[in-house]
């Protein structure tokens, strides 16, 4: 059984989003990352999460491109239905029972991306097993999306810290017992 790894970027003042303008995927860092998601069983994602990814990477090209498109893709919505496009299947039922289902049925690590309203349900409801924060050495200052969504208190413990010859840190982190 797998688990769901909740994985996002961040800049030092907690920006997440807008990603493309300030990330820098490339270097050991972005070595690291892709390796990480390419071996896991799947991408889980938010119905916004989704619908900007599906938007963005099915016209790219590349090995990230070719990583992020084949790859399964499970969406938490409560507003889509039916079929889902780029290799997307619609989480059914309860996120309480659909994740522990998902990740029972998953040989390897599930990775959650994005950070608002859907992944912040999954860490209230004790449903992520760890968090992966990838540090980036830049001030944004500006910006109103942070590191699950400003909804809440989510307690966290420190697991593991990994610097990267890019500047970037990983921050690895376990629910708070």
């Amino acid at each position: 059984m797998g688990k769901l790894i909740a994985t996002t970027q961040a800049t030092v003042d907690g920006v997440i989003d807008p990603v493309g303008e300030w990330v820098q995927p490339d270097g050991d860092h972005g070595i690291h990352s892709f390796e990480r998601q390419a071996k896991s069983s799947g991408m889980v994602l938010g119905r916004k999460t989704y619908q900007g990814l599906a938007a963005y990477w099915p016209g790219k090209s590349g090995h990230w491109a070719e990583m992020v498109n084949s790859i399964p893709k499970y969406v938490g919505s409560n507003t889509l239905s039916g079929s889902l496009e780029w290799n997307a299947t619609l989480l059914e039922g309860d996120l309480q029972e659909s994740i522990p289902k998902l990740k029972s049925q998953t040989p390897g690590d599930l990775f959650m991306h994005g950070s608002g309203e859907f992944a912040y349900a999954l860490a209230e409801r004790g449903l992520v097993d760890q968090y992966e924060i990838y540090l980036n050495p830049i001030v944004w200052g500006e910006g109103n999306l942070h590191v699950l969504g400003d909804r809440g208190t989510i307690r966290l413990q420190l697991e593991d810290v990994k610097r990267f010859d890019s500047g970037v840190v990983l921050l690895t982190y376990l629910p708070a017992s």
